[in-house]
Order: C-alpha cells, then structure tokens, then sequence
C-alpha cells in the first residue's frame, strides 16, 4: 500500500470518528431535554482570573436540584448539582471583556450563594426568569427566613 493510500484510509477513519463525536452530542442533548427542559447555561469554575473560567454548558431542573451539564461532552451525568434550599439569588451583571467573548451571545451573569460558596453562572434573561421563579417556589414547610 503507498503512503497516499495510508492516508487516505486513515484521514477517513478521523472524519468517521469526527462524524460519530457529533452525532453522539446531538442524541445526548436529545437524551437530556427528554427528562425535562435544558437552557443554555454556562457556569464559572475559576475566579481566578477576571473574565476568564467560564465553561458552556446546559442546565436541567430536576425536582429540587439544578443540574448542569458541559456541552462538548458526550458524559450522560451531570457534573454539578446545586440543591434549591442551599441556593440564594444575589444579583445579575452583564459580562465584561473576555466574558462577552466566552459566553453565548445576550447572557447575563449571576452571582448566587450556596454554602460550598459563591456560585457564578450565565443565562438569558428568559431563563433568568425561570431560574428565579424556581428559587421562589420552595416547597410548603421550608424556612424562608433562612
């Protein structure tokens, strides 16, 4: 076999493998909405460095928790949780610098508080909405003035 035809045989075993990457994303998105609704959400990991840390993601509710999802992953579980009872809104910006580059178009980021820390996340406006409202509707018997 000449080298050519080496490849050949193995730049299409890369654009199979390629292909397969992204059909595999595509029927794990499906997978997740399936359980219930997924809003682009992306969340900060380090705040080391301003502007910088952000990872694209998916958001899920799922009864009392938040789950979130990286994006370019075909892992099926998510990779954090944050319960509604140790979640409390403490404001929204819009982002600045490398932040408008990093995140999906029209997102603003919040600031919440959970007893692991401070917990930054990014989110349209219309799910900034659901996410609030999810906050509020703390199940009957909880202490609100916690």
């Amino acid at each position: 076999m000449a080298w050519w035809e080496w490849l050949v045989d193995v730049a299409g075993i890369a654009l199979l493998l390629l292909l397969a990457y992204g059909v595999g994303l595509v029927v794990r998105r499906r997978i997740l909405a399936r359980h219930g609704g997924t809003f682009e959400l992306s969340h900060r990991l380090t705040a080391d460095t301003d502007g910088r840390g952000w990872v694209l993601g998916l958001g899920r509710y799922s009864g009392e928790k938040l789950e979130w999802f990286r994006i370019f992953t075909l892992w099926p579980k998510p990779k954090r949780v944050w319960y509604r009872e140790q979640l409390t809104y403490d404001g929204r910006r819009e982002p600045v610098g490398a932040e408008q580059a990093s995140l999906y178009p029209d997102h603003v980021v919040i600031r919440c508080a959970s007893r692991s820390g401070d917990v930054e996340l990014a989110m349209s406006l219309a799910s900034l909405t659901g996410f609030q409202a999810w906050l509020e509707a703390k199940p009957p018997g909880t202490d609100w003035n916690r």
